[in-house]
């Protein structure tokens, strides 16, 4: 395999990954009452959106091609968030403890992939501004799951 293609390969899983938050913001904005927790996770939904579009123009740099869906592990956690607010009383915390689980495993998988030597500066100037922003999304839930707690 060459190093363009181990590169795009590596930005595709973070990819796929990415359309998974989406969704999965998208989908928390439908679940819950509050009208500043629905318009944080609207806001979250387009900051994943915007963050795959740098990863395909990233992936395209490399002459690759970016994938175009979502992944089993992200449909799963959905569908896991999807009955776990079901059977809860209080969606809003449910759906929180969802998405404070789903950043913690988004800051994991970018420092997995930043801590690859063959990953190029620039690409990883680029990951790092995601991750720090992925960070901040972590503790702003983590925030407001004590408000809703």
């Amino acid at each position: 395999m060459e190093y363009s293609e181990k590169v795009a390969n590596k930005l595709n899983e973070l990819l796929k990954k990415n359309y998974d938050s989406e969704k999965g913001f998208k989908f928390a904005a439908e679940k819950v009452k509050n009208d500043q927790l629905k318009s944080f996770f609207k806001d979250k939904a387009q900051q994943r959106y915007d963050f795959g579009h740098e990863l395909k123009s990233e992936i395209a740099n490399f002459g690759e091609s970016p994938d175009k869906g979502s992944s089993i592990a992200g449909d799963a956690h959905r569908t896991w968030m999807n009955l776990k607010a079901s059977l809860s009383s209080d969606k809003e915390e449910a759906v929180l403890e969802e998405a404070v689980r789903g950043e913690k495993a988004a800051v994991e998988d970018y420092e997995d992939i930043l801590k690859d030597p063959d990953i190029p500066a620039s690409t990883g100037n680029i990951l790092l501004k995601q991750k720090n922003a992925i960070m901040a999304t972590f503790n702003e839930v983590k925030s407001l799951e004590k408000q809703f707690d």
